[in-house]
């Protein structure tokens, strides 16, 4: 398990929305960059970066600014938003990117994203956000009639080893994580998820940890602009949740084999 605080980008300007409401904005930061450079001070080795302009228009719009991010930092950026077209993705990826998460077109357009996990396949990642257990594209602003789950299942079929997986309801409310969640979803998957939407403090974080095995990071976005949670303190919290992991892996499989003794 790993830490990705989260920025997300709104009119340049770093942002959370209130469950993906472009109508209850609040602004932490005038300038991501910088924001991007305390996280980095902070413990942070990877960080979440959403363009909520692409999201919502299609097109990415702030492709600058992730690009500013990664001459001023050495973390490992995963950027999602927009992300609709092998020139995009061609652009993230020279820009250095380590990861592009594809979501709307998973749904809506999926001979790009055949061609992307084709040309860019070990640089991408699923991002499925859902209401209900319903797929939301488009800026979380339409419904898809897709399952959650079974988009899961599908684009691990396509070979996606990384899933982004946000309970919109959640997101940016602070309500706290449903861990139990996302172990179904990893298990639809077949691989360790990417947990997003409503951690609240170090307890979530913690509880993901019970169920690490299922869990590959934690995005958190308000609780660690408001104080709720400090970056190092979820770092270490990851941290020590794989180490229990692998210690439980060693005592159930002693000898490296596989499998379990008899």
């Amino acid at each position: 398990m790993y830490l990705l605080p989260a920025i997300d980008i709104l009119g340049g300007k770093a942002v959370r929305l209130a469950k993906g409401d472009y109508a209850q904005v609040t602004v932490y930061h005038d300038d991501p960059a910088a924001q991007a450079q305390a996280f980095e001070e902070q413990g942070a080795t990877w960080l979440h970066v959403v363009d909520l302009d692409g999201a919502r228009s299609g097109i990415p719009e702030n492709i600058e600014i992730i690009e500013r991010i990664m001459r001023k930092t050495l973390l490992k950026v995963e950027v999602g938003g927009g992300v609709r077209s092998l020139d995009t993705v061609a652009r993230l990826a020279d820009a250095g990117v380590s990861r592009m998460v594809l979501g709307t077109a998973l749904v809506t357009d999926r001979s790009f994203a055949e061609a992307a996990i084709e040309g860019f396949g070990r640089l991408l990642a699923a991002g499925i956000d859902a209401k209900g257990g319903e797929v939301a594209i488009a800026g979380w602003r339409e419904g898809s009639g897709v399952r959650a789950e079974e988009l899961a299942r599908e684009v691990a079929s396509w070979g996606i080893r990384h899933l982004i997986y946000t309970d919109i309801a959640r997101d940016g409310m602070q309500t706290g994580i449903d861990p139990q969640a996302y172990v179904r979803m990893a298990a639809a998957f077949g691989h360790p998820v990417i947990a997003s939407g409503g951690v609240a403090g170090l307890e979530d974080i913690e509880n993901l940890g019970c169920v690490a095995a299922s869990i590959e990071g934690v995005i958190a976005g308000r609780a660690v602009y408001e104080g709720a949670l400090a970056v190092c303190e979820g770092v270490a919290a990851c941290e020590a949740a794989t180490r229990r992991a692998e210690a439980a892996a060693v005592a159930v499989d002693p000898c490296g084999l596989g499998v379990s003794p008899t």
